[in-house]
């Protein structure tokens, strides 16, 4: 095995093919989301997009989407099955760290799925005490009670 790893800029329609298959393989995406231009508008959107190769076929992919000033979020992390546990995560990971440093940023944040902390522990992140991870429910009415958004 052969592996590379690079950051993704101008993805090839293999290139995005090949993400789509990972995050299907993730059960992150399905059908009505898989169009080539929602992936490339991913790429295009994060601050970084990283991948691992193996002669050539994107194995592994991690992104961070950040500010550029003061602050970064690790996501959508992901290995192929057959390639986990070869150390593709890790090195994702470290070259999207390092990346996000060489850019001044130094809080860098992640949410990790059920059982996974372990793995992200081993590379430096740690629990965030007395926080909770929240997702806006789009079902969900606002109601203001105040004008202050009317210009």
């Amino acid at each position: 095995m052969t592996t590379s790893y690079s950051f993704l800029n101008l993805p090839t329609a293999t290139d995005l093919g090949q993400i789509i298959a990972i995050y299907r393989a993730q059960g992150w995406w399905f059908v009505d989301r898989d169009a080539p231009e929602i992936a490339e508008g991913i790429i295009r959107g994060s601050h970084c997009f990283a991948t691992a190769r193996d002669n050539g076929r994107i194995v592994g992919m991690g992104r961070a989407i950040s500010d550029g000033v003061s602050d970064a979020y690790i996501q959508d992390v992901a290995v192929l099955e057959p390639f986990r546990n070869t150390g593709i995560g890790g090195r994702l990971i470290a070259c999207i760290v390092e990346r996000l440093r060489a850019d001044g940023l130094d809080w860098i944040g992640l949410i990790a799925e059920p059982g996974s902390h372990r793995f992200y522990q081993r590379l430096g992140f740690f629990p965030l005490q007395d926080a909770q991870p929240m997702l806006w429910n789009p079902d969900h009415e606002f109601r203001r009670t105040d004008n202050s958004h009317k210009s």
